[in-house]
């Protein structure tokens, strides 16, 4: 008795996104600069933060100003608490001299959390003294994370790639194309790099995605630029469809980049939407 024929179930084409992501009343998938544009719900404040990851992914400014923030903050606080210990809780210069009595506490405390210790402002009672020692130990900590982090951002491998600011559908080899032209925004070299393509619209009630076959989804070398190509032609899920099709399915086209970067010998990923 012959068994019957098994035929595997196609593969999902969303590129992990969900059939209940992206339904006609949701926003767009992806940000423009190719960010993830996800909602967590129900997870504790602390248990959905990952601070390490959002020094290392935010930009230079606002890391920067988190940085000058957070130092001008703990010295003040720490100020404060030498202020708290009494009147005659800092000894040396006179509080006039520097500025005041909040002043000179400000400026002992930069002393001791950077241990600079200039020896003009010195602690002068015991409570005063317990203040100290704790902003050394918090100071230690601070310097030693603050530059572990910088160090890591420096080292993380990115891809710093330029993508057009339009994709066009143009003619190409006697039918249309979809197109759109990226380049290395560094000098470092670029191997391997690889291009996937996803294109998803609205049909009915439910977003359909579509992974577009390239003319060449490889370069082997990447020194220039490269102009990545989908032919538009019968299989193509965007044959036939104009501007106005685009805009009434709120269609998106997700580009994913992976490539290795020679320089760290690891793989660098860029996206775009």
């Amino acid at each position: 008795m012959s068994q019957p024929e098994i035929t595997p179930l196609d593969e999902p084409k969303d590129l992990g996104f969900g059939s209940v992501v992206g339904g006609a009343n949701e926003r767009r998938l992806l940000n423009r600069d190719g960010s993830f544009n996800p909602r967590r719900e129900g997870l504790p404040l602390l248990r959905s933060l990952s601070f390490y990851h959002y020094f290392l992914t935010i930009t230079w400014p606002r890391f920067f100003t988190i940085v000058i923030a957070g130092y001008v903050v703990a010295n003040t606080v720490f100020a404060l608490l030498y202020l708290a210990c009494g009147v005659d809780s800092l000894a040396g210069v006179e509080a006039a001299r520097m500025g005041g009595v909040f002043w000179r506490a400000f400026f002992f405390s930069v002393e001791t959390i950077g241990t600079i210790g200039y020896g003009n402002v010195a602690p002068n009672n015991f409570p005063a003294h317990i203040v100290m020692t704790s902003e050394s130990l918090v100071g230690l900590l601070m310097f030693a994370l603050g530059t572990g982090i910088l160090f890591s951002r420096f080292s993380r491998p990115t891809a710093a790639l330029m993508f057009s600011s339009r994709a066009v559908v143009a003619p190409y080899r006697n039918r249309q194309a979809f197109m759109f032209r990226v380049t290395n925004a560094r000098s470092n070299q670029l191997v391997e790099l690889e291009a996937k393509v996803l294109f998803s619209r609205i049909e009915g009630e439910h977003r359909k995605y579509d992974q577009l076959t390239l003319e060449r989804s490889r370069v082997t070398f990447f020194p220039l630029s490269w102009t990545v190509v989908h032919p538009i032609d019968e299989k193509s899920p965007m044959l036939g469809m104009t501007e106005a099709d685009f805009r009434e399915k709120d269609a998106e086209v997700m580009i994913l980049l992976t490539g290795t970067d020679e320089t760290f010998s690891v793989v660098a990923e860029a996206r775009k939407t």
